[in-house]
């Protein structure tokens, strides 16, 4: 734990799972930047036992941090949250476990804690099994103790909240916002990528940015790219990312005979000279809240191809289209192929010096129901863009 900045009437906890490299991490520390500034006494609350690359920059920000239990020991984890949650005496509790978030906000509201969000990132998909389940099981019961409801984006909202609580206007939508300029095109980045992996000029180059898990369908995506090196044999796949399916998805790219073109590199953090060094990326997605990969892959020009089951929301650019999972690898090879690099235009609504602006007032208005008129300011919320870009 680091020491506390200041003291502030509003408190405010931002409770997460793990701190990894994942999308709903990135988004938090975006946020994190922007209102480390404000007066507004902020912790994080983290599970114990995870990699937590977050440390030292949250320290540099002077933002205090806790580690608790994971909820996988639901007993510890409600013990340790309640006496926290007394202890510092929050004004608000920010949970961002999506249906796991009936336990962290069951803790708040036994605490007292007067202003309890529900903050969903994601959906599901039914080819997770027993984990799709249990996210439909606790969809409803996640909400039951949160005062105020809050969705990366309208899909992930209707699919949290139901559709009566979206067009009431009671669900804030608080977009994966970025600073675009720090995912800009640098031509000197992309040759300096691709000088260090090896690759012509004349390469094609296909990403995916995402951990290797069912949900990214990266099985699919060699299936795709088999098609796209069978049309031009110089192309190569850059996998940017680490999860537990690595090694199977190695095996079959061995079996597909591309392994050779598959370049399998880690997380990276400078992640706008890899979008440099691409020409097309591919999220053939089972699911997604609003993928952050997509906000920062359109704000570097890039172009895109999304499953058709990833919100429409995600399309910001002329050049990101959709196609459904049931087309085959070659139809999703000849959209790749059809992509080309524009100049990019992030909309406001997805930057993150508007949006932090938007998440602070949205404290304030929240805190005025508990401390009093004199922190109430107006909350202004871009629109979003809407495009439909199904192939």
């Amino acid at each position: 734990m680091t020491a506390a900045k200041h003291d502030s009437t509003v408190s405010m906890a931002m409770l997460m799972g793990n701190m990894g490299k994942g999308g709903v991490e990135a988004v938090a520390m975006n946020y994190l930047r922007h209102l480390a500034s404000k007066d507004i006494r902020i912790d994080v609350l983290l599970h114990e036992n995870n990699p937590f690359p977050q440390r030292r920059e949250l320290e540099a920000l002077n933002i205090p941090f806790y580690t608790i239990p994971s909820y996988s020991k639901p007993f510890a984890y409600h013990k340790a949250l309640l006496n926290l949650f007394r202890h510092r005496q929050y004004t608000i509790v920010h949970a961002h476990v999506s249906t796991m978030n009936l336990f962290p906000l069951l803790a708040a509201w036994r605490a007292g804690v007067p202003v309890r969000i529900c903050h969903n990132h994601s959906t599901a998909h039914w080819g997770e099994g027993v984990k799709t389940l249990l996210k439909y099981i606790l969809r409803l019961p996640a909400r039951l103790f949160a005062t105020d409801y809050f969705a990366c984006g309208e899909y992930s909202g209707r699919w949290m909240y139901g559709d009566r609580l979206v067009d009431a206007g009671r669900v804030f939508v608080l977009p994966s916002a970025i600073d675009g300029s720090a995912y800009a095109f640098h031509e000197e980045a992309r040759n300096n990528i691709r000088h260090v992996l090896g690759l012509e000029e004349s390469c094609f180059v296909v990403g995916h940015v995402g951990r290797f898990v069912y949900q990214k369908n990266h099985d699919f995506l060699l299936d795709i790219f088999a098609a796209i090196k069978r049309r031009r044999p110089k192309s190569v796949l850059l996998l940017i990312g680490e999860g537990p399916l690595q090694i199977r998805l190695e095996e079959k790219a061995r079996s597909l005979r591309i392994s050779d073109a598959v370049k399998f590199v880690g997380t990276r953090d400078d992640m706008g000279a890899w979008y440099s060094a691409m020409d097309v990326l591919i999220l053939p997605s089972f699911y997604e809240g609003m993928p952050m990969v997509a906000v920062e892959a359109q704000a570097n020009g890039l172009g895109c191809l999304f499953s058709s089951n990833i919100t429409t929301e995600a399309l910001l650019a002329e050049n990101a289209v959709m196609l459904p999972l049931k087309q085959d690898p070659d139809a999703w090879a000849t959209e790749a192929f059809a992509g080309s690099r524009q100049v990019a235009n992030l909309p406001a609504a997805f930057a993150i010096e508007t949006q932090a602006e938007s998440l602070y007032a949205a404290y304030r208005h929240f805190s005025r129901r508990a401390l009093g008129p004199q922190w109430d300011i107006a909350i202004i919320q871009p629109e979003m863009p809407v495009r439909d870009g199904a192939v």
